[in-house]
């Protein structure tokens, strides 16, 4: 089992510059957009191996713009292409910093429900010696609560029993 031992604390004048951060990296973009499930899965696909064909694409595009249709927008294609590849830095940088704090958030979190089964632990033992935790052990106790399967009702008369 892996164990990586998390001591810090965010101080409150930490948490706010960490928010002031991220806002002022919201605000410095107002191009932004935030997209629906919906609206993701009807678009083309995107990934880093597209992010190189896009590139390449354009690079013909601009040689030869005389094949496209004037329907086509070069100036458009070349201002999406120029947005992807700016924002790619950024974006990597934010993945990048996502990962520490989620990694860091899954630790400290990993820690502290293990020390919190060791005091459920520790609560159920005094509790049948004393007595004094059995509401704080039964509310504890609903994490582990297991919902009961009912059966389904028949839903046609094919289905009831004769």
């Amino acid at each position: 089992m892996t164990s990586i031992r998390i001591d810090a604390v965010l101080t409150d004048e930490q948490r706010e510059k960490a928010k002031a951060g991220l806002a002022l990296l919201n605000e410095a973009m107002p191009f932004l957009v935030d997209l629906t499930a919906k609206q993701r899965s009807e678009m083309a696909k995107f990934g880093e191996k597209n992010r190189s064909f896009v590139v390449k694409a354009l690079a013909i595009a601009e040689e030869h713009p005389d094949m496209l249709p004037g329907s086509f927008s070069l100036e458009e294609f070349r201002d999406d292409v120029l947005l992807v590849e700016s924002l790619y830095p950024i974006r990597h940088a934010v993945e990048t910093l996502f990962g520490k704090i989620d990694d860091t958030y899954f630790a400290a979190g990993s820690e502290s429900y293990a020390a919190a089964l060791l005091v459920y632990q520790y609560a159920k033992l005094h509790n049948i010696a004393t007595g004094a935790l059995e509401d704080s052990v039964d509310d504890l106790a609903r994490r582990f609560a297991r919902k009961s399967k009912k059966p389904t009702p028949p839903t046609s008369e094919e289905d009831q029993p004769a």
